[in-house]
């Protein structure tokens, strides 16, 4: 949804209840018998520096998230890395888009730039587990607030302006 500017105290009016969106969840998966080698990932233009293969789940874990979030379109702490379902770096790894400007969002889905992984037929492939879901009104801060149109109920923004969290104000029905 496009960004609304609204007069201070004055509610903007949408259809329906405001919604707070979703975090994008992506999966990365490692595939074949890697044995070592590199990978890079693409996203929104941009491209990964080489990022090592390791067989210690948490070492490439570390290594895909720091890598990731030297692109400066995601930045440190644009998104978190875990372990899905890993046995000695071969498997998922979960990527969640949740800090800074992709938070609560529709965005794009990585790619796999090069894989220079060595090995049995090592693959890596990316697939987009949880489609991120825009937030109503992105873009207001704190204290910004929305009617529902349709039922007059009033909410107000508690949390911030990337991820705004829409609270009901009082015991409307």
């Amino acid at each position: 949804m496009p960004y609304i500017e609204g007069a201070i105290g004055q509610a903007v009016p949408l259809a329906g209840a405001p919604s707070a969106g979703t975090d994008e969840v992506q999966t990365i998966t490692i595939g074949g018998t890697p044995t070592g080698g590199t990978f890079t990932l693409g996203f929104s233009g941009q491209k990964t520096a080489p990022i090592s293969w390791s067989a210690t789940n948490a070492t490439l874990v570390a290594n895909i998230d720091a890598a990731l979030e030297a692109l400066s379109v995601i930045g440190t702490g644009g998104v978190v890395t875990a372990v899905g379902t890993m046995t000695a770096g071969i498997g998922t790894i979960t990527a969640t888009f949740s800090g800074g400007n992709l938070t609560k969002k529709a965005i794009p889905t990585m790619t796999v730039e090069a894989n220079a992984l060595t090995g049995t037929s090592p693959t890596v492939a990316i697939a987009k587990t949880t489609p991120g879901v825009d937030a109503d009104l992105r873009g207001l801060g704190k204290g910004a607030q929305a009617i529902d149109s349709s039922t007059g109920i009033l909410y107000i923004n508690t949390g911030t302006a990337l991820a705004p969290v829409w609270t009901k104000v009082g015991t409307q029905t």
